[in-house]
């Protein structure tokens, strides 16, 4: 307890009477913001909820409170802060007290309408009740209540609790920029450029629609640079809209200018005219709130070098074929003619969308992979290398896990980036916490891992979302030609996993030959009736000991060289191996910590003069006195919060140095 004691201390001093530039901010319901800043080792969290009751922010990998960490806040009829470490067993019971206490407290108090509490706690306590807080996506629980517990033993109201839960990135996350007097002197009016759907009609009977609609660039006769873009979604049309995908287009102007003058049509028609549209300028996919550029870069809108017509790729989905549905969604980019040090890109790895790309029935976890090969990298960065500063992954319904991979000369590089709780329905922006170098040579890998336990029959890769896809777009500088690396396992590879050794020549519908066993089957009956669940694993194996069909493209098309190869999975001599580090100690125990094993949780109420309950005072629970505000919370900076901190650092010195606990 020494350890946790000095740690908030510390924090205290650091933090609590300067004001503190939040990071990061999310609105978690109507009453609920929580702000946070992550640091080296301990990540510090603010919570302004709209009650007089108690308050709770927990986190757990589960979609619910199932094995949830939580921490539990209140201000009692006393004017004490009451601050609790705690965890939720099961989903039907409240958080129950943790045996160690790991979170410190930092800040709080109450005033007319809002319960404020500031505190923070390690990325990994040691503590098997309180999950780490890591890279990957974090399932974000709250409750509150308009009372608060009767006693310091914190047996909370039984009834009643408003209660809900989000996915939410807490460590690389894109920082949204506050706008402060400072930055907004140096910062210039930034113009706007809106990219809208006009009353796009969802069809009926489809489940699945895209919608492409070119524009002509913003009428600018000199450079400028975009500096963020974000979502404008018509009310009502948020849950049709899976991404929205904005390519720059080269070709035929004479036609590109022809379709910017219509409304769009469905996208990749047979009797579409071929327009170049395949670097992507902005991406924005289900749950990302935008984008902001680092200072250091900008994506270049440029009437003399670059392309003067987008493409707007829009992917509705509508799974109960809801009927006389329209939209007029769309990005929204913001740019300035103050032009930053770097022009940015986008660089898409992945899986070809191909029905190639299998993914069998019933499986916990299905890998599939795709490659940027070494030469697509060696053939268009440059010696001094690019600089990848944040990544979008994007699968469909299947995906729970995505990593980006790097090996560079036969050696595994840390993973670019990596989420091992990936959620499909929350597809944000992930700034890096430095930028990742990324050089000519190096072999990037998108890597991607299914759950299909809830399908009968396979899964294929396409643009649906009953299909699949395996796709990371990272933000990069300097920009390069190099936009689409894609692979896709070659057809003898796919043959080899399904047990086939030859197929008929122009048979139609596609017969397989050999082995005897089979011959006679179409390729689509041996797809539905193959056993999977006895060939699973030789079909993951084949999969990856075959060879596949690299994709490289630039805004010119295919790179020469690399649209007849095929290629073997790279040989890697030094696999990355991660490394654990051991937790620090964990903090001695107080008495009440000492009557509370691991697997029990607190039962009855305390008596307030108890032992327990004096125990509970110096250090399993903290409480100090706070004043009763009339300010409400302001959700941004908390320069005015200097007497609170005042009161409560005071009251914790006075309560450490009484009880002798921290010499």
């Amino acid at each position: 307890m020494k350890a946790v004691i000095a740690t908030c201390l510390l924090l205290l001093f650091v933090t609590g009477v300067v004001a503190v530039e939040w990071k990061h901010s999310a609105v978690l319901d109507n009453n609920f913001l929580v702000l946070w800043t992550p640091g080296e080792r301990d990540v510090m969290f603010e919570i302004q909820v709209k009650t007089l009751g108690y308050v709770g922010l927990g986190f757990t990998r589960d979609d619910g409170t199932v094995g949830a960490d939580m921490v539990i806040g209140w201000v009692d009829n006393n004017g004490q802060l009451h601050l609790q470490d705690r965890h939720v067993k099961n989903s039907s019971k409240d958080p129950q007290m943790d045996s160690s206490q790991d979170y410190c407290l930092l800040l709080g108090y109450e005033n007319k309408t809002h319960t404020v509490l500031r505190f923070s706690r390690r990325y990994d306590t040691c503590d098997p009740r309180d999950l780490k807080i890591t890279n990957d996506t974090m399932q974000v629980v709250w409750q509150y209540h308009v009372e608060e517990p009767v006693s310091a033993a914190g047996v909370l109201p039984d009834h009643d609790a408003i209660r809900g839960s989000r996915p939410l990135y807490l460590v690389q996350r894109d920082a949204q920029p506050r706008p402060t007097s400072r930055n907004q002197e140096a910062e210039p009016p930034l113009q706007t450029w809106d990219i809208l759907n006009q009353q796009v009609r969802l069809p009926k009977g489809q489940d699945t629609l895209l919608w492409c609609r070119v524009v002509r660039m913003p009428n600018i006769d000199h450079k400028h640079h975009v500096v963020k873009y974000e979502p404008v979604i018509q009310p009502g049309s948020h849950d049709y809209l899976h991404h929205m995908t904005l390519y720059e287009c080269r070709g035929d102007q004479a036609q590109l200018e022809s379709a910017a003058k219509t409304s769009g049509s469905v996208c990749y028609q047979p009797n579409q005219p071929s327009f170049q549209c395949n670097t992507i300028a902005a991406i924005w996919s289900l749950g990302s709130e935008g984008f902001n550029y680092p200072p250091e870069a900008g994506y270049a809108l440029d009437p003399h070098a670059g392309p003067r017509y987008y493409m707007l790729e829009t992917h509705y989905m509508n799974p109960q074929m809801d009927a006389f549905i329209s939209d007029s969604s769309g990005l929204r980019l913001h740019y300035t003619d103050k032009l930053r040090t770097h022009d940015a890109g986008i660089l898409s790895v992945g899986i070809d969308p191909n029905w190639r790309h299998i993914i069998p029935p019933g499986q916990p976890e299905v890998v599939s992979e795709g490659h940027c090969i070494s030469d697509c990298t060696g053939h268009t960065i440059p010696n001094s290398g690019i600089n990848i500063f944040a990544v979008i992954m994007h699968t469909h319904q299947l995906g729970r896990k995505v990593r980006l991979r790097q090996i560079r000369s036969g050696e595994e590089l840390p993973p670019i980036a990596s989420d091992t709780n990936y959620d499909p329905s929350y597809q944000e922006y992930r700034k890096l916490q430095k930028p990742v170098r990324v050089y000519p040579g190096d072999h990037l890998v998108a890597e991607c891992t299914y759950s299909s336990k809830s399908r009968q029959a396979i899964t294929l890769g396409g643009l649906t979302t009953r299909e699949e896809t395996c796709l990371v777009s990272t933000l990069y500088y300097p920009r390069i030609e190099l936009s689409l690396c894609y692979s896709l396992p070659s057809l003898p590879t796919v043959l080899q996993s399904l047990g086939i050794q030859k197929l008929m020549q122009g048979s139609s519908p596609v017969k397989i030959q050999e082995p005897q066993k089979l011959s006679g089957m179409t390729l689509e009956e041996r797809l539905l009736s193959y056993d999977w669940e006895t060939s699973f694993q030789s079909f993951q194996e084949a999969t990856r000991s075959g060879t596949f069909k690299p994709l490289c493209w630039t805004s010119k098309g295919a790179l020469p060289g690399t649209d007849s190869l095929e290629v073997h999975y790279p040989r890697i001599l030094r696999p990355y191996e991660e490394v654990n580090l051991p937790c620090s100690k964990k903090p001695l125990r107080n008495k009440l910590s000492m009557l509370l094993s691991e697997d029990e949780d607190i039962g009855a109420p305390v008596d307030p003069d108890s032992d327990e309950t004096n125990a509970v005072e110096r250090g399993q629970l903290v409480r100090s006195k706070v004043s009763r505000s009339s300010d409400g919370p302001t959700g941004g900076s908390s320069s005015n919060r200097s007497l609170p901190f005042l009161l409560i650092s005071s009251a914790i010195l006075v309560a450490i140095v009484g009880h002798g606990t921290f010499r």
